[in-house]
């Protein structure tokens, strides 16, 4: 039992060591550096036009008494810019999946063999924002897509410092945080070669238990693909349904 009192502790005071050092800012101070960080990192992600990125998320929900309960999701997107992507998200209970090819998007469920096709054109940054505005449907990932562009301003932050850095994945990387507006949001990127989002971390400030959501994320730079990709072919025995749009958009 003292050994592993000892080892517990030991381990407390190791990972306390990079906030010994980490100098919080004065209220409301904005470091240009980290200011910079983003839009550098949001160059970067504009940049790329072909890529394919893994996420592993875990939000918490709140009970009434303040218990927290933490649920787990994965998303895999492949990525051909300016109007192309195949999404798969997966639950322990649903898995979706979203694809575009630039004329049109389909989404599907594999499970219940449902699918709705709309005819889109446009970017994928134009498709992000006409399924969220107009279908209440949200696409995984999507400020990978909005980072870099006006959709994304850094005008309205509140406060941004560096953190220092950490390990992620084995990969050393800088560690920023940020305030705006009801959130709290860190990110983790890359220290090295290009400045790539590795892990973000938001909090929600308008519950006083302030659940949190947890995005590691993978990159594949060099992703396999091919015509099929992001064309969708109805399986046997798949059925169409209609999509419907949100009310009170």
């Amino acid at each position: 039992m003292l050994r592993r009192t000892l080892t517990i502790a030991s381990l407390a005071c190791l990972l306390a060591v990079p906030l010994a050092h980490a100098q919080a800012p004065a209220a409301g101070a904005v470091d240009p550096a980290a200011v910079q960080a983003l839009k550098d990192m949001g160059a970067h992600l504009q940049s790329l036009k072909r890529f394919g990125v893994e996420t592993r998320v875990s939000g918490e929900r709140v009970l009434a008494d303040g218990q927290k309960l933490q649920r787990t999701a994965s998303a895999k997107l492949i990525v051909e810019r300016p109007d192309k992507i195949r999404a798969v998200m997966r639950t322990a209970t649903t898995e979706r999946e979203i694809i575009y090819d630039g004329k049109a998007i389909t989404l599907y469920t594999p499970v219940q063999k449902y699918y709705s096709t709309l005819e889109v054109t446009g970017t994928i940054h134009e498709l992000v924002q006409k399924l969220q505005e107009e279908y209440a449907i949200e696409m995984p990932l999507t400020d990978l897509f909005l980072f870099g562009t006006p959709a994304a301003p850094l005008d309205k932050l509140e406060s941004a410092m560096n953190a220092g850095q950490d390990i992620v994945d084995g990969e050393l990387c800088d560690h920023y945080a940020y305030r705006q507006g009801k959130l709290d949001w860190q990110i983790w990127i890359t220290a090295s070669g290009k400045p790539l989002p590795r892990k973000i971390v938001v909090t929600n400030r308008t519950d006083e238990e302030r659940p949190q959501s947890v995005s590691m994320i993978d990159w594949n730079l060099k992703p396999a693909s091919n015509a099929s990709t992001f064309k969708f072919t109805p399986p046997k025995g798949a059925t169409k349904v209609d999509v419907v749009p949100r009310k009170n958009k």
